[in-house]
């Protein structure tokens, strides 16, 4: 019985305070199931003396704008876009034309591959040995050079492009081992070719293996298995060198019976 009363009481007083937010949800304009979600909330809004105050409406600011990431600096930005292409850069010709055949023939216009050719060019010209030179170690590794920096470009932009980056890391060794063989061979070369090229070099890391309990095993078998060939090669040794004696002791007993 007494549970029952206070349930109708509880239900009176919620259908009265959602008939006085109706109200005020027409006075103020709003639609209802924001005033009563307002109003049911709790924090939000205070009652005092059958009052009800609006909480203030929330002001949503604009997210700043993200910054864009700089990636390393291209290895083409020092190619200034008036240059000549490399293919008319050697005609006299192209120099004596006017303006806008100037600007069809110059970097300005040009593709991304034959800037790269003519970086090639000038990273060539600083390492080899003669005019003609096109195939010595050096002239490889600044070849391999502007490749690999061109594929760090790219890769910073596309991280994804796997293929590209197989290729980077297969230039990377090649070049590495270009320049460990001038490193045993021409020292004086290595370090002009290090220092026009801005290439560091560093050495391979030291050998190292993880300690595994079956390799401790495989390492001891074969230990114990080395030492017991070792002790049978020192065996048949010692053998054959009783039977060489053995052998000079009876050349020699036959050579003293056949004198006498």
């Amino acid at each position: 019985m007494f549970t029952t009363i206070a349930l109708r009481t509880v239900l009176k007083s919620s259908t009265g305070v959602l008939r006085e937010s109706g109200s005020l949800c027409s006075a103020v304009s709003l639609p209802p199931w924001t005033c009563s979600a307002a109003l049911l909330s709790g924090p939000r809004v205070s009652c005092v003396a059958g009052s009800f105050a609006i909480p203030p409406p929330l002001r949503h600011y604009a997210r700043a704008a993200k910054k864009k990431k700089t990636g390393p600096e291209s290895q083409l930005s020092d190619l200034p876009p008036t240059m000549l292409k490399i293919d008319y850069s050697p005609v006299p010709l192209a120099q004596m034309t006017d303006d806008l055949v100037k600007r069809l023939l110059s970097l300005e216009l040009a593709s991304h591959s034959e800037k790269l050719q003519l970086k090639k060019e000038q990273l060539i010209a600083k390492v080899q040995r003669d005019e003609n030179d096109r195939s010595s170690t050096e002239v490889q590794v600044a070849i391999l050079t502007a490749r690999i920096r061109n594929y760090q470009e790219h890769l910073h932009k596309h991280h994804k492009d796997k293929t590209n980056k197989r290729r980077m890391l297969m230039a990377i060794d090649q070049r590495k081992k270009l320049l460990k063989h001038l490193r045993l061979v021409r020292y004086d070369a290595f370090e002009k070719v290090c220092e026009q090229l801005g290439i560091t070099y560093t050495f391979p890391p030291e050998y190292y293996r993880r300690v595994t309990r079956r390799w401790l095993a495989k390492k001891a078998l074969c230990i114990k298995v080395f030492n017991e060939v070792q002790k049978q090669k020192a065996e048949q040794r010692l053998k054959m060198k009783q039977s060489l004696a053995s052998a000079d002791i009876e050349a020699a007993e036959t050579k003293a019976i056949n004198t006498q």
